[in-house]
């Protein structure tokens, strides 16, 4: 907000002396994102001019003016706008995703790396742009480099494995062996989660139907789960559970159902977490604790990662303890990057949160 004097302002609770032309660019871009949202976007660029008319540099209305251009697939108008926003504030790490995108929709797949570079250098606890680069990189057939970054995009937001198999971005992976556990991942929480028959898991996860039955073979050679073969009128279905072992460490989830029949799929649904998976995971976290106060990184890595592996304790904790499943990736993410020298500056920290994790699982 400008500072300058002007009779007809005001001073903001922070300080900055606001005027009528900060009110004006304000509204203005507020009416252009209300435009955008209509997918208005011709309208949207003309209010974002007009602010922008008030304010050069105003930074918001620059970037919703570069993603209105981008919309409209003009895409090197919205790189100029993007460009703009960077020479303000070269750390901008949403601009240098919304640039790799640019790139991406120009297949210009380089470009677009280094961009996803760049914001991972300013943020690398973005899962969006993890997922992001995790495509670019295959797309530019550096394919393994691009399921490591998968993983990592997984990590830190589980939700992106189910939205990983239905990409088409990664369709020169799906014989890779990491695609193909990513693939196992999402099968295995949709059987937690109730859907145990293969029409259920073919709807839910977007998965072609020889894909869901070579994963769940793997699988249930693996001892993760067990395959049914059931006959109907059309033919033959398959219908699977887990195994009892594999649910003591993860649980299940089924729906509550009331006794109204027009009530029956409006069940809330109730989580089950076994007795013995609380013990592993007071277990790993005492562990965890000790490996951080002797300062063992490899162990201490270990412990984290068993906590965040969605087969084995990362959905129940993510399910039930947000919060702490967050801390936990970001302690994992740190620990990585920085390594032993972060974990020297605060074992103290990561030992005592850990502590404080397993107190209230138990509790």
């Amino acid at each position: 907000m400008s500072d300058r004097n002007n009779s007809k302002s005001s001073l903001s609770p922070s300080g900055y002396r606001i005027t009528e032309d900060d009110i004006k660019k304000v509204n203005l871009y507020n009416k252009g994102v209300n435009k955008m949202s209509e997918e208005k976007f011709e309208d949207a660029i003309r209010c974002f001019d007009l602010s922008l008319r008030i304010d050069p540099y105003f930074v918001d209305s620059l970037i919703k003016k570069g993603y209105s251009h981008f919309h409209l697939n003009q895409y090197n108008q919205a790189i100029s706008l993007f460009d703009q926003v960077l020479e303000i504030d070269v750390n901008n790490a949403g601009v240098w995703n919304l640039k790799g995108l640019v790139y991406y929709k120009l297949k210009e797949y380089e470009k677009a790396i280094e961009c996803c570079q760049k914001a991972l250098d300013i943020n690398p606890n973005d899962a969006m742009v993890w997922y992001n680069y995790a495509c670019y990189l295959t797309l530019n057939k550096q394919i393994s480099e691009g399921m490591d970054a998968l993983k990592k995009s997984i990590e830190l937001d589980i939700s992106n494995a189910k939205k990983a198999v239905k990409d088409r971005d990664f369709l020169s992976a799906r014989m890779e062996e990491d695609y193909k556990r990513i693939i196992e991942v999402v099968i295995l929480e949709s059987i937690r989660q109730g859907n145990d028959h293969l029409g259920k898991i073919l709807w839910i996860t977007g998965l072609d139907r020889i894909e869901i039955q070579d994963a769940t073979t793997r699988l249930a050679n693996k001892g993760l789960l067990i395959k049914h073969t059931k006959k109907t009128f059309t033919g033959k279905d398959e219908q699977y559970e887990l195994t009892q072992e594999l649910i003591s460490k993860i649980g299940v989830e089924k729906r509550k159902t009331g006794s109204s029949p027009s009530k029956h799929f409006e069940g809330k649904k109730e989580v089950f977490i076994s007795s013995q998976q609380l013990k592993d995971i007071s277990k790993i976290l005492y562990e965890a604790s000790e490996a951080s106060d002797r300062g063992d990184i490899k162990k201490l890595m270990q412990n984290i990662d068993q906590l965040l592996n969605p087969i084995l304790h990362g959905t129940l904790i993510l399910d039930n303890f947000f919060e702490e499943h967050r801390e936990l990736r970001l302690y994992g993410s740190r620990l990585r990057e920085k390594g032993q020298e972060y974990l020297n500056s605060n074992k103290e920290e990561i030992s005592r949160f850990l502590l404080e994790m397993d107190k209230k699982i138990r509790g």
